[in-house]
């Protein structure tokens, strides 16, 4: 099996709805396999895609987080607490198909649901953590998710399981315990400084790598605790850049000028630190592109529907008419397709 984080330390980068199109698209391309999605951020915003928007979403999850156990990562995290240190002896209480409540949605998508009690379980996630028994309690504490996807890849009947994780912006403890249950970090961004800055944090906050004025710093980073308690990291996969501006067909000169900044830190990473990153030929093979999206993002999104399954013509969203054209959704799905091929 393989698992895939999706994680940039700044937000508004375009992170769940990758996630959604991946997920989804993964699932209808592999019919056989199980994919199982995490949805590690407090605002749930995944999970609501998933669920077939917003109206949709909001009494399914008042039911789900309504269950003893609450039936959601919130819920997951919470038991896992009465017991820190111990695996569960079953982890099908925290998850469900969405395609039973939208049937848009491929029935080999598992979910398991956003919860906004993430941050209330932070703190307490921090001190069973921090407990001087066991010795390895720290280490225990982060392979919390990495216990639920093997322990549902052993009861999962399909021929193979693929993960994939939302991962909250912050470099919170549920953050962390999300990108130690995956193989591999995919990195959305956008052409801007904001997004250079949150990648160059992603090499600080995870692997240690920083600029030489802030060595000193993160060299006290998660990384180090990780290497000491042989906690194996997460692999950079690819740096996916988001909501591209095409001109005749090519990135837009001005898209191609933010972006080569980003490029520039994530080669100097790559010089610091390759075994940080999976076995690439080529610098530029560690990059991909997905076109501005516009409408396709909004409709998709708001009615749960994955990219290759979306009908285009006018669509009623919020009261409003929205108009979506087929060749905006070809260029994004052949986009996403080309994604899930190298995965």
């Amino acid at each position: 099996m393989a698992s895939y984080a999706l994680w940039n330390n700044k937000g508004g980068v375009g992170k769940s709805f990758l996630t959604f199109s991946l997920a989804c698209e993964y699932a209808i391309a592999n019919p056989d396999e199980d994919v199982l999605v995490l949805d590690v951020c407090p605002q749930a915003n995944l999970t609501e895609m998933m669920l077939g928007g917003k109206e949709t979403a909001s009494g399914a999850l008042d039911g789900f987080y309504g269950e003893r156990p609450r039936r959601s990562i919130g819920g997951y995290f919470e038991s896992r607490l009465t017991s820190p240190f111990l695996p569960l002896s079953s982890v099908e209480d925290f998850l469900f198909k969405p395609s039973d409540i939208n049937p848009n949605l491929p029935p080999n998508l598992i979910l398991v649901a956003g919860d906004n009690l993430l941050e209330l379980l932070a703190e307490a996630m921090r001190q069973a953590s921090q407990m001087s028994l066991p010795i390895d309690a720290w280490q225990k504490v982060m392979r919390w998710l990495d216990d639920l996807v093997k322990s549902y890849a052993e009861i999962s009947t399909a021929s193979d399981v693929v993960a994939f994780v939302d991962c909250n912006p912050s470099f919170s403890i549920y953050t962390q315990v999300a990108l130690c249950s995956a193989d591999n970090v995919i990195v959305p961004f956008t052409a801007d400084d904001s997004s250079r800055r949150g990648i160059e944090n992603v090499f600080a906050l995870l692997y240690g790598i920083s600029s030489s004025e802030l060595q000193g710093y993160a060299r006290l980073s998660f990384s180090k605790r990780a290497g000491e308690e042989l906690l194996t990291l997460p692999r950079l996969h690819t740096f996916v850049s988001n909501r591209v501006t095409m001109y005749k067909g090519k990135p837009s000169s001005a898209f191609q000028a933010k972006s080569a900044p980003i490029q520039e830190v994530v080669k100097g990473a790559l010089s610091k630190g390759k075994k940080h990153f999976v076995s690439h030929r080529d610098p530029t093979d560690f990059f991909a592109e997905m076109p501005d999206y516009h409408s396709v993002a909004v409709v998709a999104s708001s009615e749960g529907t994955p990219l290759s399954r979306l009908k285009s013509g006018h669509h009623s969203i919020d009261g409003d008419t929205v108009q979506v054209n087929q060749s905006a959704i070809e260029k994004y799905t052949k986009a996403i397709a080309k994604l899930v091929q190298r995965l």
